[in-house]
């Protein structure tokens, strides 16, 4: 059963200002290194990048309370995008029996993430 649906925008130009202006210690502070691993491999980094705020800005519009930037983050299982979370959240994530589900999507200006929060079914 669908819960909640999150979406964002981002425009990659931003992100890339963000970045230029603000450099590592932007990184450092907004993204896991999981993240930052995955990224940090392409030329342009930056639509990666951009994908990922999306994700945990997407997530949070679904999470009934704030999180810190590194609660959420963008892992990948094999080509495909997957939610992780800081343990604490995921614990309580798994006691109320639930799913995030992501999509990412990017193109030349701008990034798009989807999550939906789904309650698991028994079986």
């Amino acid at each position: 059963m669908i819960l909640a649906l999150g979406a964002d925008l981002v425009e990659i130009g931003r992100l890339r200002t963000l970045l230029q202006r603000h450099g590592e210690r932007a990184l450092k502070r907004l993204f896991h290194e999981e993240e930052l691993r995955y990224a940090l491999r392409h030329q342009d980094p930056a639509p990666s990048l951009a994908a990922r705020f999306a994700a945990k800005e997407a997530f949070q519009k679904c999470w009934p309370e704030r999180l810190s930037w590194k609660a959420v983050w963008v892992g990948m299982e094999g080509r495909r995008p997957v939610l992780r979370f800081a343990p604490e959240l995921e614990a309580r994530l798994e006691a109320q029996g639930l799913k995030a589900l992501l999509t990412l999507s990017h193109e030349k200006t701008h990034a798009l993430a989807v999550v939906l929060l789904v309650k698991k079914t028994a079986g």
